[in-house]
Formats: structure tokens, sequence, C-alpha cells
């Protein structure tokens, strides 16, 4: 029997029993995973260390050897997320429709537990505690499958999650990884339609296309982070500058971090060479039209690939517009449906690009590195989705819900 049929099993197993587990079962858990995991934190930083060397042999780049690192401060902020998902509500149990019928039928419908949640995720450890915290929270059972670049690092996470479980009433084998990281296990988790109940893949584009153009179990799609900025020609210089530069630079490999600029050719006439001059002094390579490489040499000429390109990297392509709705084209063409955002000072033209630029978040006057499960009041995310079915954006507690219809009679039969 496969490692990955084996832990289908026991997962499924599992799964039962935390239907019936309390909220405050499951809260006591999380706290117990929190303090465990800053009780082994030598341990895992060890082992983490180990990732990040076996990586740098390997020639993995910059952007993903930082999603994958681990530091005192990564574990405390995978600390204090964990102990914020405790103050949440416990959705399991909410009713969200009450129905009396004229014949007596007492009709509620009722969140449930969705029931085995398989994820699939490249490098980032911190996916690991993240899934776990969400779905033990929602009465979840969870099979985790993370990449190579970070097996290390997945490994001793769950030693100490089991470590911690241990203590309470919750079955270890709710948290569930899958240790063997090659193709052939992620192949066997598209089809396990007989212990998953879902599967949610977390990582590039390129392994979510794979898991949605193969998976026969049905998927939750956390997409990849093309993510635009637009300047209208009326916004203000300073919060501009602080804005763009927030998105791109604060931290690079994220999907919410921008990606590309468009910039109103009034606002460029006035302010565009200022901006430019920042971002170069951040060390931002950027990649423009006629118009914006006209203001430095050191600026790349911008192709179709660059204004579709995810970079998580410190650069950054730019675009030239003359109006809102010309920015919004260009978004319709390379978005990916993550988060855009719009920087002007005319209402009507924010008000018109909200409305109208389809993606999971919109912001008017905004970051948008704020899409995050923790900055929306979420706590922990288990990632952030940019399809329209079941749930859309940053996924919380209740995305890894269910509904189920509880109806109480009197003996009443259908004529």
């Amino acid at each position: 029997m496969s490692e990955v049929i084996e832990k289908g099993k026991r997962a499924k197993v599992a799964s039962f029993t935390m239907m019936e587990r309390t909220t405050e079962e499951k809260n006591a858990a999380l706290c117990a995973i929190a303090a465990q995991l800053l009780q082994d934190e030598a341990h895992i930083l060890q082992e983490n260390e180990r990732d990040l060397i076996e990586g740098k042999e390997k020639g993995i780049d910059s952007a993903v050897l930082d999603r994958i690192m681990l530091n005192h401060d990564r574990l405390v902020a995978i600390h204090d997320a964990l102990l914020q998902v405790v103050e949440l509500q416990d959705p399991i149990g909410e009713i969200l429709e009450v129905i009396d019928k004229e014949n007596g039928l007492h009709i509620e419908k009722r969140r449930v537990p969705l029931g085995v949640i398989g994820m699939i995720y490249e490098a980032r450890p911190n996916v690991t505690v993240d899934a776990a915290a969400l779905t033990l929270k929602t009465g979840n059972a969870v099979i985790l499958r993370g990449s190579s670049s970070a097996k290390y690092s997945n490994q001793v996470l769950v030693e100490s999650i089991h470590r911690a479980l241990e203590k309470t009433t919750i079955p270890q084998d709710a948290v569930l990884l899958i240790e063997d990281t090659s193709r052939q296990t992620a192949s066997e988790l598209f089809t396990m339609k007989e212990y998953l109940d879902v599967l949610i893949p977390r990582g590039s584009k390129a392994l979510i296309d794979t898991v949605v153009a193969n998976s026969t179990v049905p998927v939750l799609e956390t997409g990849a982070g093309n993510c635009h900025i637009y300047i209208d020609e009326v916004a203000n210089p300073q919060m501009t500058t602080q804005i763009v530069l927030n998105a791109k630079t604060q931290r690079t490999s994220v999907c919410n971090a921008a990606e590309s600029l468009l910039i109103h050719r009034k606002y460029v006439e006035i302010h565009g060479e200022e901006l430019i001059q920042v971002l170069l002094d951040a060390d931002v390579t950027l990649y423009g039209d006629e118009a914006i490489c006209n203001m430095d040499s050191r600026i790349y000429s911008a192709t179709d690939e660059d204004y579709a390109t995810e970079y998580l990297a410190m650069s950054l392509s730019i675009k030239t517009v003359d109006s809102v709705d010309e920015a919004i084209q260009h978004i319709q063409k390379y978005g990916t449906k993550h988060s855009e955002a719009i920087v002007t000072e005319l209402q009507d033209n924010a008000k018109r690009f909200q409305q109208l630029v389809d993606a999971a978040a919109v912001y008017h006057n905004a970051s948008t590195r704020f899409t995050d499960g923790f900055e929306f009041g979420y706590g922990a995310e288990i990632g952030i989705s940019t399809q329209k079915l079941h749930a859309r954006g940053p996924m919380g507690l209740p995305a890894l819900t269910s509904e189920k219809y509880y109806i109480d009679g009197a003996g009443q039969i259908r004529q």
C-alpha cells in the first residue's frame, strides 16, 4: 500500500473523530501546538537551515529561498497566528438559515466540516502550520504534501504538531504529512476521491494549473498574483510613492506583491521621473514602454511577456495609459484576478475601477500587500482563492466548511 493511500485511510478515520470535537477541545489543541513550536524552536530552525543549504546548492532562486526561510520572528508570527485562530469564532454548527414549513417541518442549514482536505504546496513551511490550524479549528483532517525544497522543515513542524496533539483529545492522524515528495505522490493525491473531499494547491502557476488540469478531486484553486497598481491622473504623489514602494519592495516573494504599474500619462508628465528615480534607488529593475524608457537609460524595454509575468522579485513592469478604462482593459488582459489597486483622488474613477476590475480584492488608495488572511482578521489563511465558486479571496475558517440541512418533523409524509 502506498504512503498516500495509507495516510488517506488514516485521515478519513480521524475526520469522523474530529466531527465530535468541541470548540474547547480544538482550541486547546491549537494552544498546545503554538507552545510546542516555540519549545522546539532550535530544532525547527536547524532543520530549516538544512533546507536552505540544500536549496542554495541546487541553485534555487533567492525569492523561493526567502519563502522557505524560518527565523525567530517568523516562528513567533506563526505562533501568534495560531493564537489568533483560537480567538476566532468556531463556524461549525453555525445556523445559516431556518425554514419552518406549513406542514410543521423545521429545517435548519448549518455549517459542517468538509471532511479530509488535501493540501499540495511549494516552498512555504508556514503553510504546514497554517493549514493544520485552520483545518483543526473547522473540525477537518488534513493531508499535507509539501515540496522537496522544504522537506526537512515540513517534517519537523509536523513532528512538533504531533507532540502537541498527543497531549490533547485531537487525534494525531488529523494532521498527516506525505513525506515522499516525488511526482507520483502528487499524482495519487489528484485522484484520491475515496478519501479526499477537496484538494487545495498553493504555489506557482505551473503547480496550480497542473492540479486543476489533472485532479478528479474537487479543487479549491489558489491563483498566481500578477498584481497591478494603477496611478490615476489625479493622485497624491506622496501617497502614491509610499503605496508603490510598499507593494513592490516590502516583501517581493509573495503573491500579493505588485508586479506591474500602470500610470496615467498626465501623472507621468508631472511626477513620473520622481517616482521612477525612487524605484531605481530602491534597486527595482524596471521594464517600461517607450515613454517610461525615455526617462532613464537603466530601464529595459517591456514586452508582452513582462506584462504577464509574476516576478516575485525586485522587478516591475510599467505602462503608460490614457484613462482608467485603458488601465482596466490592460488588467483584464494580463491580470490573474488576485489583487489590484487604484491610487486616485477622483472618487468616480475609484468607483469605476473597483466595480469593473475582475479580481478577488480591489483596493483604492492602499497597498495590495493587505490581501492576507491575517490582515483581514481571519488569522492564518489556507490560501487566496482567485476563483468564484465556493470561496474567493483570503480563505479563512468559513471557506473550509460545507453546509448540511437538519430537518425535524413529527411523522410528516409527502403527498
